[in-house]
Parts: structure tokens; sequence; C-alpha cells
């Protein structure tokens, strides 16, 4: 697992490519897995949500398991869990607590602010708690 107490490492490049994927796949929910080390992204991988919804997203099982062993080939960890919100709200819905499937892994949510996306991470241990976990951006 992790060390989550300094937050997520993003790349401008993988801010981007997440706000790009989010942007286009937008009504829809948009989903995918950060992987890196040490906190520090190394690869975003989009995945198709198969439940082409506006409100909730379940990742592609045969893509989800293709990144994991991606991800566990390279050697890296699974640093967190991006999705949107494309008409919701900043912090994680009642939905995304019910569905809940990797307690203790940041979950980025992605949601706009007067029409421009933002993004904002969150740790969530449980379907009854969470705590705000800083997304911050490398600069170089």
């Amino acid at each position: 697992m992790n060390t989550l107490s300094s937050g997520i490492y993003l790349t401008p490049e993988h801010w981007v490519q997440m706000e790009v994927d989010v942007s286009a796949r937008a009504p829809e929910e948009a989903c995918g897995i950060v992987a890196g080390e040490r906190n520090h992204s190394r690869l975003i991988i989009p995945v198709t949500n198969i439940l082409h919804d506006a409100y909730r997203f379940r990742m592609d099982p045969g893509e989800q398991l293709k990144a994991f062993l991606l991800v566990e080939d390279k050697g890296w960890e699974l640093l967190a869990i991006y999705h949107s919100h494309p008409y919701g709200i900043n912090s994680p819905s009642v939905t995304d607590y019910n569905e809940l499937t990797f307690p203790g892994i940041v979950y980025l949510i992605w949601y706009r602010d007067a029409n421009k996306w933002q993004c904002r991470g969150y740790l969530m241990q449980s379907q009854t708690g969470t705590g705000e976990v800083p997304v911050v951006i490398l600069t170089n």
C-alpha cells in the first residue's frame, strides 16, 4: 500500500491526460487508473465505463485486469482511481460510497466548476468515512 501522507503527485502531462479523457467522455462518467511509485504518477490508464452512465461508473473488468497486470509487471502501485462527475458534486457521492471497490485508495474526482474541469483527491477508507488528500501537480 502506498504512503498517502503527502498526497498524490501528478505530472502536468498526466493531469492533462485525465482532463482530456473526462472531457471527451462527458456526459458519461469517465474512469481510469493512476499507477506509479512512491506517490508519483507514472502512467494514466483510461478504462471504459461499462455502465455508460452520467452518475455511476463500473470499470470494464477485462481492461481493469489488464491494467492491474501492467502495473504489477512494472513494479508500480495502484495510486488512485479517477472518475468524473459530469453533472455532479466535487466530492464522493452517496453512490461512490455505496459502490466503493478499493478502500484505502485515493479517488480522484473530476467535476466541472464554471465549465472548467477541476479535480480533488479523497482517501476513501470505508462506505462511511473519507479524508481529503491533496492533489499536487509537479511543475517539472
